[in-house]
């Protein structure tokens, strides 16, 4: 094992300089630098919103099958995973703020190669292309954030970025519906433009740069590599099983190769002399406990995201406006709650709140696994603002202390370690609430009983509750709240 590379932080940090008045300019304080990182979180969670709201409209227009249009997600999901590390890494050694821009250049000259698509197979690239510069955006933005603020304020600004973030998805759907119907599918792309110029042009003057202490550092293609085809493989395998079977050839030699290249990347990792992810992080209680709760948390948020319109559309027959009317109460939660548990977390600590959080979440859970064919509206929103107030005060929290828990050299990786656990889980999630929604809906089809949506919903939340309680074990063991950044 080689020794550690962790250095201790400068003491003319960005976030000393920016007390004291920013650069000549005169605007790179902390609250200019959130606002910078806001818009950019807020347009790249509107993007994904909007793009699943508007691909039958897209499906439509190409003639494309639906497999096919699946891709346009898909491709996005799977590179911004396997290249997070990567650019997070870049980040540490270069400058968070250099790897940042580009990343938002990069997003915004794929979003108008996106709109131009002339086929489906162009609009695939693109969006593979976009997915670069969100791997960029979301690897750095984070470690600009921490070691912009200081310590005490660290979890107050995660949780107002966590807010840019549930309010970009609140109202991606609506303006997605509306760009299509009024203009064309092509706009949601377009879109991208004004904003992603402010967001790079703000940027450039606010956020501060700073010397890496990472500079010395090498970068580690071996380890970036193996990491990228572990990842891809198992993103992919959990992507496709629900289609291919999962013990169908394909998917077994996908999780043969996640075996092979992650494995790999951990006895490469700990071998080499600049490692890519240096593991001595998970090391520390604090930080390994943070990605593992993160990891629980995102397959609970995501299995209902995906349950929920199953019980809704098709097992009570609403309406898909309906519907998105009740769905929005878990992210108008989490948006009113998140910035509250930031800054209740610099006061309190993380280790309470991220359990109340799971325990919150759970709740909100089985209450989902209680409704029934006729339950009112007012319980299903009681159930999925309880859901929302447990993932907003879950969020903050839980990412302000593994980001504090990380050296400021290591905030790039500490940042693509965050959102790799939340790609994880989501793709988790999905994957095991429809696969124990589809068992369960055949079961109760079969023997002919009545609503077997509902009860098939109903049956699989009853499990994920589950998955709730491991987060909050993990939540509960991390011990307190240690400052490094």
């Amino acid at each position: 094992m080689p020794q550690s590379t962790l250095s201790p932080a400068s003491p003319s940090t960005a976030a000393e300089r920016a007390e004291r008045g920013g650069t000549r300019l005169g605007l790179a304080t902390k609250w200019w630098v959130l606002v910078a990182i806001g818009v950019g979180t807020f347009m790249s969670a509107l993007d994904g919103s909007v793009v699943n709201t508007v691909l039958p409209v897209i499906r439509a227009d190409f003639g494309a099958s639906v497999s096919t249009i699946g891709w346009v997600v898909s491709i996005y999901l799977l590179v911004v995973s396997a290249m997070l590390l990567t650019f997070g890494r870049l980040g540490d050694i270069y400058g968070h703020k250099r790897v940042y821009l580009a990343g938002f250049v990069l997003f915004v000259a794929s979003s108008v190669a996106a709109g131009f698509a002339p086929t489906p197979g162009a609009l695939i690239a693109a969006r593979a292309v976009q997915a670069l510069g969100g791997a960029m955006l979301q690897s750095n933005s984070p470690a600009i954030l921490t070691t912009t603020f200081p310590g005490k304020q660290r979890g107050q600004a995660l949780g107002l970025q966590g807010t840019m973030t549930y309010i970009g998805v609140m109202v991606g759907p609506p303006l997605g519906g509306w760009l299509a119907t009024q203009f064309s599918w092509r706009m949601i792309f377009y879109i991208n433009v004004p904003v992603g110029l402010l967001a790079v042009w703000l940027g450039w003057l606010v956020i501060p740069s700073r010397t890496s202490h990472s500079a010395r550092e090498r970068f580690d293609p071996l380890g970036a590599l193996s990491f990228m085809l572990g990842l891809t493989a198992l993103l992919l395998a959990l992507n496709r099983g629900r289609t291919w079977g999962w013990g169908s050839p394909g998917i077994l030699g996908l999780l043969a190769a996640t075996l092979v290249g992650l494995g790999f990347f951990v006895l490469f990792e700990s071998r080499v002399r600049d490692p890519l992810l240096d593991l001595s992080l998970f090391r520390r209680r604090m930080f390994s406990a943070s990605a593992l709760s993160a990891i629980f948390n995102y397959m609970c948020v995501y299995s209902i995201i995906f349950l929920v319109p199953f019980y809704l559309i098709e097992g009570r027959g609403l309406s898909p406006d309906r519907a998105g009317l009740l769905i929005a109460m878990q992210p108008l939660v989490m948006a009113i709650v998140a910035p509250i548990s930031g800054s209740l977390s610099d006061r309190i600590g993380s280790r309470w709140l991220a359990s109340f959080g799971m325990a919150s979440l759970g709740v909100g859970l089985w209450l989902l696994s209680r409704l029934g064919p006729a339950s009112p509206p007012g319980q299903i929103a009681l159930a999925l603002a309880i859901a929302g107030l447990g993932n907003g005060s879950f969020a903050p929290a839980n990412n302000s202390a593994l980001m504090g828990s990380a050296p400021r050299e290591r905030q790039g990786v500490a940042a693509s370690v965050l959102a790799s656990g939340r790609n994880v889980g989501m793709m988790l999630g999905v994957a095991l609430a429809a696969a124990l929604f589809s068992a369960r809906l055949a079961a109760f089809t079969g023997a002919n009983l009545p609503d077997p949506t509902v009860r098939a919903v109903g049956t699989t939340f009853q499990i994920v509750v589950g998955l709730a309680a491991l987060g909050v074990l993990t939540s509960s063991v991390r011990g307190q709240t240690v400052e490094t950044a």
